[in-house]
């Protein structure tokens, strides 16, 4: 079996691009004959400025829609990337084997850093470090494949990377974890903003749908879609009409069809109804078993409670293992 390890930081609600890019991709292809782990990862919530209240709000919000989703607890591992200290007990060896410039060169520290700095709050040091701390996420169960968008590529490799070094440095510990894309659907556009990624962190956004989203605000915001200017009709150009493009692609992710063979409406209100009916349908079993799932919290609590457990049992020995290469006695 391939062991597999991806994770959703809980800082915001989960959005379709979550759904489509992620979740549906675990559900369908990631989970059952591979030896599959999946995390909410809260510890990555508290590099920026946060609520703790909402941070457990939304961290429990996330692994019930993964379970509404189809995650199956008895098919693959979910937990709470907090309730297994190998993390954080793998993540300082493993930044005595990173470098600040590596850190540095981290495409979203640059990004996160330059946001936080534009609005006036300090750069916390954890901002800096999270991508060793999303290396011991995956070294720490030796992870052989990660299922991430392609923003997330570079941590994948920096994993890569360290624990390439660590073998080199004290001996084979560590198994070298490789990326891999989702066929469909890897990016989902803001439908305000069809140049950018529909992210959690969009706030109440027009342009992002979120999987709780009741259906009247999901038609709403598909209706008020960007499209592109230009008398060129409906085709599917990502350069030249990216914003017909981001539509023809959600569609053609909830029906399974293909993008470029959907483009031949004569309008777009035709093309944005039959999206916003396609997205509907797609979400509606989802958020009906969510409402079930979240009148019950204990029973998500236990699958987080036993997923915990047996991730715990996984990464435990090859975290000590670890410890033992870099010269630490052990207890």
């Amino acid at each position: 079996m391939t062991r597999i390890f991806s994770g959703i930081k809980p800082t915001g609600h989960l959005t379709l691009g979550n759904y489509l890019g992620a979740v549906r991709q675990w559900v369908a292809a990631d989970q059952g004959p591979d030896e599959a782990l999946f995390c909410v990862v809260d510890l990555h919530a508290l590099t920026v400025e946060h609520d703790p209240a909402r941070v457990r709000r939304l961290s429990r919000q996330a692994a019930t829609l993964f379970l509404a989703s189809g995650l199956d607890p008895e098919k693959c591992t979910l937990f709470m990337q907090s309730h297994v200290d190998e993390h954080t007990r793998l993540s300082y060896v493993l930044e005595c084997t990173a470098t600040d410039g590596e850190m540095r060169r981290m495409i979203q520290y640059k990004e996160k850093s330059a946001q936080a700095q534009a609005s006036g709050e300090g750069v916390r040091l954890s901002l800096l470090t999270y991508p060793v701390l999303m290396a011991a996420d995956i070294l720490a169960y030796g992870t052989e494949e990660v299922p991430v968008g392609e923003d997330q590529r570079q941590h994948v490799e920096l994993a890569r990377d360290l624990a390439v070094r660590f073998n080199q440095r004290y001996g084979q510990t560590f198994t070298v974890p490789k990326a891999t894309l989702p066929q469909v659907a890897a990016r989902v556009m803001d439908l305000q903003e069809p140049t950018s990624k529909m992210g959690k962190s969009g706030g109440a956004g027009p342009g992002v749908v979120f999987m709780l989203d009741e259906p009247g605000v999901i038609r709403k915001k598909v209706m008020r879609a960007v499209t592109d200017s230009g008398d060129g009709g409906v085709v599917y150009d990502r350069e030249a009409r990216p914003g017909i493009a981001n539509l023809l692609d959600i569609l053609a992710a909830c029906t399974g069809g293909d993008p470029a063979a959907l483009a031949g409406y004569s309008g777009y209100g035709a093309l944005k109804r039959d999206v916003a009916d396609a997205v509907v349908e797609l979400l509606r079993p989802v958020q009906e078993l969510h409402a079930e799932l979240a009148a019950d919290p204990a029973g998500v609590e236990k699958v987080l409670r036993d997923g915990a457990g047996r991730a715990r049992a996984l990464a435990r020995p090859i975290v000590d293992r670890a410890y033992r290469a870099i010269g630490l006695l052990e207890p």
